[in-house]
């Protein structure tokens, strides 16, 4: 077990390291303290044959350059909240629409494009980085100064550990999400087309057409059943989306605030699959739909739907919703807390 911190790079004075954890069995995982980013994850196929799953890049320019949000920590909400605006206490918030007329995953400078404070610690469990930031009051249009906190731990059981947790003196709002492209084929894969996924949700949010109108539907019936496994491309052209393809929250089954299962994907060609767990009351499944080519990295140029994001969430624009209000809403003397499991194998 070890882990190594090397230099990334330089921005605005501030150097930004990059860490390289591995865990027993000679995993490797590497974060990034710009936007507490995952760069890479190395995981085998059936054969034993490790790759790395994950979309990225080399440099930290190309990460400063890009607003993909790859491996990215997002916030200080993630996700959208529709018009740019919301009322917290009586009290009106506008914040800069930059999807649209919609406010997304934080802003021009939202938690993905900050640089962190890192702390490494080796743990029984395996090699672990906290990372820190504080945002302060008026951030991007956010009340409250936020103390905010990311836990990444690469398990010997090859199991990656995500914590997250957030504290405010202020009323305020925050829905923190993870923001890896997956492709189980390895990020030189092509695509994600042929990946089989399953969602443990009945319910999803409808949207008109991507932000949700604060009600919930049943996936019955339509393409977003994902009850079972199904490879991803099957109706993927029967959304609606343009360009084609999944951006949509859906309603994870069981108590929110519980770890539950959320999902499963399996590559069949690799043998490579993950489980997530979470506690969260929702999961966003994008389908890496604006991918267009523009955008190279570790070699690669990622096309369509070259890797796919699982964004365990509350529900998008759930301060603007009376009824989902409460997910996002932190008060002073609480604490906001997200965890993931991601659980990997091959068979």
């Amino acid at each position: 077990m070890s882990i190594q911190q090397a230099a990334f790079g330089l921005l605005d004075g501030q150097t930004v390291d990059l860490y390289t954890l591995t865990n027993h069995r000679a995993r490797v995982l590497k974060v990034t303290n710009y936007g507490a980013t995952v760069t890479e994850l190395h995981v085998p196929d059936r054969n034993g044959r490790l790759a790395d799953v994950v979309l990225g890049f080399e440099r930290l320019d190309q990460y400063v350059d890009h607003r993909a949000f790859f491996g990215a920590t997002v916030g200080r909400v993630a996700n959208r909240i529709r018009g740019a605006v919301f009322y917290l206490d009586g009290e009106r918030h506008e914040l800069l629409a930059t999807d649209g007329v919609h406010h997304l995953h934080g802003g021009r400078r939202g938690f993905d494009r900050v640089v962190w404070s890192a702390v490494p610690e080796d743990t029984d469990a395996g090699p672990s980085l906290m990372l820190e930031y504080r945002s302060r009051d008026g951030e991007e249009g956010y009340p409250g100064q936020l103390e905010a906190k990311v836990r990444y731990t690469l398990t010997h059981d090859d199991t990656l550990v995500i914590a997250m947790q957030a504290e405010s003196a202020r009323p305020t709002i925050v829905n923190l999400a993870h923001h890896t492209y997956w492709n189980l084929g390895g990020y030189a894969a092509g695509h994600v087309l042929d990946h089989e996924l399953a969602l443990r949700a009945g319910l999803y949010t409808p949207g008109d057409p991507v932000v949700p109108v604060g009600t919930v539907a049943t996936v019955a019936g339509t393409p977003f059943d994902f009850r079972n496994h199904k490879p991803i491309g099957c109706d993927l052209e029967q959304v609606g989306s343009t360009p084609s393809g999944f951006d949509h929250n859906w309603v994870v089954d069981g108590t929110p605030g519980q770890m539950r299962p959320v999902a499963e994907l399996r590559h069949p060609a690799s043998g490579r699959s993950m489980s997530l767990e979470a506690d969260t009351p929702g999961v966003q499944f994008y389908s890496g739909n604006f991918l267009d080519g523009s955008l190279t990295g570790k070699g690669q140029r990622y096309e369509r739907h070259a890797g796919l994001c699982l964004e365990t969430q509350a529900f998008p624009n759930a301060v603007n919703v009376p009824g989902w209000a409460s997910q996002v809403i932190l008060r002073p003397g609480h604490t906001y807390r997200h965890n993931m499991v991601h659980r990997f194998s091959a068979r």
